[in-house]
């Protein structure tokens, strides 16, 4: 290995400009600064400084590469737009990338958007330039469900709606909401939130960020019931207790619970104060004038089922009804199929058991488990090559877990350059000559802040005003961020 030139900054390149980059680049550019005496005393930087204090260099130089035009990944593109506790995520974001987009004496993190690596750039080009590259490509892909009739048509992946009603330049437009009774299967936040957005009145979305597109499509909306099927019981959800909360704040909407799926619910047995405040949650709700079958007005109704496992999608050319297997708990706090089955005459199903990462090319890939293979953000046999997030691990875990996950990659990418593991980059060029000669159309820092007064700028001239309205084909967000001097 060739010893880092201690006149030199450490560079490194991140793949995915979600949560799990940007605090990868964080941690990475605070963790050197406070090394150099620079910076201030970050707690991001602590778990890192343990490994810092005997590198060759003082100053590192982070490209954030992103295959989209904008940061933030499934904050911006996989998150319902009526959470408003998102908004907070997002300017932390937002600060940490503007305060380190440039540095005090030379760049820092530098932002490069709608960069497709393997189609743009290899892995290999980056590895030439870079000292270090680090994968944060997140999960994207609907986890499969492997059941008969999932293929049929009006069965949907919950991955792609979530796409759909968040304006994801690369979905379509349009989405078929023509069928009056839906089912959700899943019981995990995913799940909620295409419940929700299926079931809300397209007037309580108006104050939001979704695009215009999507309200239209959502106004034209048949849906009248939704059925949401989880395979645990009531006190084993995997909602968060917010999540539940606001579902229970869905104006207009109805929620209906069936007693039988309480039956032999113990709350004093419940192992967590969250799922205790969840299932007094739903025990509240029992007690609804819906639920005491009493007419409220309501035009849209919103079931929750427990103890159904999906057992087939039947139908003959489309989504005719879906079979569920009644299950039971078991002792080791499992659960197992009754023998019971029920089925539900519902004509269009959104798959929501989970998310599942996608290839890198070029780069390892456990094709069962989804994820780039590792030890601790060390990708096997590929000296200098990083892992952090949903790659990482899985997509488990929430903003908190991927914060302790980029710490602990970043780390360990500290302890092999001071180690000397990491080769010096062969290639000097800057990166964006190579993309400049394949035309390729970067989107920086600058643009996307082009791009986000933009949108505000539509938001406030709305009829309805509104924080923001998305602008989504991929063109348009390119041409406007590209409006500007390509700058950072």
């Amino acid at each position: 290995m060739t010893a880092l030139n201690p006149s030199a900054p450490l560079r490194v390149a991140i793949v995915g400009a979600g949560p799990a980059g940007i605090y990868a680049g964080n941690i990475l550019a605070n963790a050197v600064a406070a090394r150099a005496g620079r910076g201030p005393e970050d707690t991001d930087a602590d778990a890192a400084d343990t490994t810092a204090g005997g590198l060759g260099y003082d100053a590192v130089e982070i490209d954030l590469f992103e295959s989209l035009p904008a940061p933030y990944g499934l904050i911006r593109y996989g998150v319902a737009p009526d959470h408003p506790r998102i908004k907070g995520i997002v300017n932390s974001l937002h600060e940490m990338l503007d305060a380190q987009a440039v540095g005090a004496d030379r760049r820092v993190i530098r932002f490069l958007g709608n960069i497709e690596i393997g189609r743009d750039v290899s892995l290999d080009e980056l590895q030439a330039r870079y000292h270090a590259v680090v994968l944060a490509t997140g999960a994207i892909r609907d986890a499969a469900l492997r059941i008969p009739g999932v293929d049929l048509p009006g069965s949907y992946g919950a991955a792609d709606f979530v796409s759909w009603f968040d304006g994801h330049p690369d979905v379509p437009r349009t989405w078929p909401l023509v069928d009056e009774r839906v089912a959700v299967i899943g019981n995990g936040n995913v799940a909620l939130d295409v419940a929700r957005i299926l079931a809300k009145l397209p007037e309580n979305l108006r104050s939001t960020e979704v695009p215009d597109n999507v309200l239209a499509g959502l106004e034209a909306s048949a849906v009248t019931d939704v059925h949401v099927f989880g395979r645990r019981g009531p006190a084993d959800i995997k909602f968060t207790p917010i999540e539940l909360r606001e579902l229970g704040e869905v104006a207009g909407v109805d929620i209906i619970l069936d007693d039988a799926d309480f039956e032999g619910v113990d709350p004093a047995a419940v192992p967590t104060n969250q799922l205790k405040i969840m299932l007094r949650t739903l025990n509240a709700w029992r007690d609804r004038p819906e639920n005491r079958g009493e007419s409220t007005g309501a035009t849209r109704r919103l079931h929750l089922h427990f103890w159904h496992a999906p057992v087939e999608i039947a139908g003959s050319d489309r989504v005719e009804s879906v079979r569920f297997e009644r299950t039971a708990p078991r002792e080791d706090g499992s659960v197992s199929g009754t023998g019971e089955f029920v089925e539900y005459p519902i004509t269009a199903v959104y798959r929501a058991v989970g998310y599942f990462g996608s290839p890198i090319v070029d780069a390892p890939f456990d094709a069962q488990r989804g994820v780039v293979p590792n030890e601790a953000g060390r990708v096997d046999g590929v000296p200098g090559l990083y892992a952090t997030g949903w790659i990482k691990r899985g997509p488990v875990g929430l903003i908190g877990h991927t914060k302790s996950d980029a710490t602990e990659t970043i780390a360990n990418l500290l302890e092999d350059a001071e180690a000397g593991r990491l080769v010096a980059p062969a290639e000097t060029a800057d990166v964006l000559e190579l993309l400049a000669e394949r035309e390729v159309e970067v989107t920086t820092w600058d643009g996307w802040l082009e791009l986000d007064a933009h949108e505000r700028a539509l938001g406030a001239a709305h009829t309805h005003t509104r924080e923001r309205v998305k602008v989504v084909p991929r063109e348009e967000q390119v041409e406007i961020s590209r409006s500007g001097a390509l700058a950072r």
